[in-house]
C-alpha cells in the first residue's frame, strides 16, 4: 500500500448517519489530511480496549517518563517520575488535549510511543481506516501521519459502537488538574442541540479540525470538518452541517441520488469563507491576512458544584489552539512543498512584510514589539486574575 501525501488544500468534510452509516454529505472526504489532535481519539480507543481487556483499570496510575515530560504544548507540564491515574489521563486528553499525557498512555500500553503508533495503525486497518497512518500518539506534526475525513468519521462511529460506555468522557466541559481548570474546546457542546462530543485539533499544517457527534430524538449523526481557517469559523460550519444533517434525516431522499440523502439540504450549507485559509502564509498559527491576534482567554472559575476555588484559573481549550496567536506551534512545511521549515517560515515572513509595506527587518521588529507587549498584558492580566 502506497502512503498518501496530504495536499495543499486543507478543507474536507463528511457527515454520516451513525445509525445506518449512510453518508449524508461528503466533500474532499477521501483526500489525505493531517489529523492533528484528532489523533488522540485513536489513542483513547486503544486505552478503552485495554480497560475492557482487564489490562488496566480507571484507578491505575501510569508513570511519566522523561520523554513524556518533554512533550511540547499542549500539556499538563507533568514531571518525569510522577504518576497520573488512567481516568485523569482520559479527561486530560479529551479536554486539555495534553501531548505529555498521550505519550504516557502510549508508553504504558505499547512500551514506546513508536511501537504504540504501530498498534494504532493496525487498529485503524481493523476498523476499515484504510487511508490512515499514525506515527505518534498525540497528533504533533509528522508528514507521514495522515488520515481522511471519511476515516475519522468511521473512527468516531467505531468508538461509539464499541466503547459507548466511555463516550460520556467526551462530554466533559472541564477538567481540573492541580490549581488549573481546563475547558473543553468543543464549543458546540451545550450550545448546539444534541451535540455531546468529541474532539478538536489544530496544527499549522492541518488547520482547525473538529470531529463531533449529536443525537436528537434517538437519532445520531457524526460530522467531521478538517482545515478550518479559525476555530470560530470551523465551529460555525460544523454547526451548519449538524443542522443540515437532521433536516435531511427528517426529509425525503434526493430522488436523483438516493445513496446520498439530503443533497438538496446540504447544498444550502455554504463552504467556509476561505476554506483553505490554513494554507495561507502563517505566523504563530494565524494567517497573515487576519492582521489581528486573538488574546488568550483567562477568567476566574465560575461557581460550580465541583470543588473549584477562586484562585484557580480556567484556561479555555487546547493550548495548541489557544496559544497559537502568541507562540509558535510545531510547524511543517505546507503539504506538498519541496522546501524546509526554515525556508517556509522565511517565505511567510517575507510575504507578510510585503503585505505590510515594510522591510523584513522592520516587520520582525514590529512582531517582537507586539509579542513583548502581549506578554506584558498577559502577565498583568494573570496577576489581576489571581488577586
Amino acid at each position: 500500500m502506497v502512503a498518501q501525501t496530504a495536499t495543499a488544500e486543507k478543507y474536507a468534510a463528511l457527515v454520516m448517519d451513525a445509525d445506518t452509516n449512510e453518508i449524508l454529505h461528503s466533500r474532499n472526504a477521501d483526500d489525505a489530511r493531517y489529523p492533528a489532535s484528532l489523533t488522540k481519539v485513536m489513542t483513547l480507543y486503544l486505552l478503552f480496549d485495554a480497560i475492557n481487556a482487564g489490562e488496566v483499570s480507571l484507578t491505575d496510575k501510569m508513570t511519566v517518563s522523561r520523554n513524556a515530560a518533554a512533550q511540547p504544548p499542549s500539556n499538563l507540564k507533568l514531571k518525569a517520575g510522577s504518576k497520573i491515574k488512567v481516568e485523569d489521563a482520559i479527561l486530560a486528553l479529551v479536554t486539555k488535549s495534553a501531548n505529555d499525557v498521550a505519550v504516557v498512555v502510549a508508553e504504558h500500553l505499547g512500551g514506546t510511543e513508536k511501537k504504540f503508533a504501530v498498534q494504532m495503525t493496525e487498529k485503524a486497518r481493523d476498523l476499515g481506516l484504510n487511508d490512515t497512518t499514525f506515527k505518534n500518539a498525540s497528533g504533533l506534526p509528522n508528514t507521514a501521519q495522515v488520515t481522511t475525513a471519511y476515516d475519522l468519521a468511521l473512527l468516531a462511529d467505531a468508538l461509539l459502537e464499541q466503547h459507548g460506555q466511555y463516550y460520556h468522557y467526551f462530554e466533559n466541559e472541564k477538567f481540573s488538574w492541580g490549581r488549573m481548570v481546563y475547558r473543553n474546546h468543543n464549543d458546540l457542546i451545550g450550545d448546539v442541540d444534541g451535540v455531546d462530543g468529541i474532539k478538536t485539533g489544530y496544527t499549522r499544517a492541518s488547520g482547525f479540525n473538529l470531529m463531533t457527534s449529536a443525537e436528537r430524538d434517538g437519532h445520531r449523526v457524526i460530522a467531521v470538518m478538517l482545515g478550518g481557517a479559525t476555530a470560530k469559523s470551523r465551529n460555525a460550519h460544523v454547526e451548519d452541517l449538524v443542522e443540515a444533517a437532521f433536516a435531511a434525516l427528517g426529509g425525503p431522499a434526493d430522488p436523483t441520488s438516493p445513496q446520498l440523502r439530503g443533497t438538496t439540504t446540504f447544498a444550502s450549507v455554504q463552504t467556509p469563507v476561505n476554506p483553505n485559509g490554513a494554507a495561507e502564509p502563517m505566523l504563530n498559527g494565524q494567517p497573515f491576512s487576519s492582521y489581528k491576534a486573538e488574546p488568550v482567554n483567562l477568567a476566574l472559575a465560575e461557581t460550580t458544584d465541583e470543588t473549584v476555588t477562586e484562585d484557580m484559573i480556567i484556561v479555555e481549550g487546547d493550548a495548541a489552539e489557544d496559544l497559537a496567536s502568541v507562540q509558535p506551534s510545531p510547524a511543517l512545511p505546507a503539504p506538498g512543498a519541496s522546501f524546509s521549515v526554515s525556508e517556509y517560515e522565511a517565505r511567510q515572513t517575507a510575504n507578510a512584510a510585503r503585505a505590510a509595506g515594510v522591510t523584513v527587518s522592520e516587520y520582525e521588529a514590529r512582531q517582537k514589539e507586539r509579542a513583548a507587549n502581549a506578554a506584558r498584558v498577559a502577565e498583568y492580566t494573570l496577576r489581576q486574575t489571581r488577586r
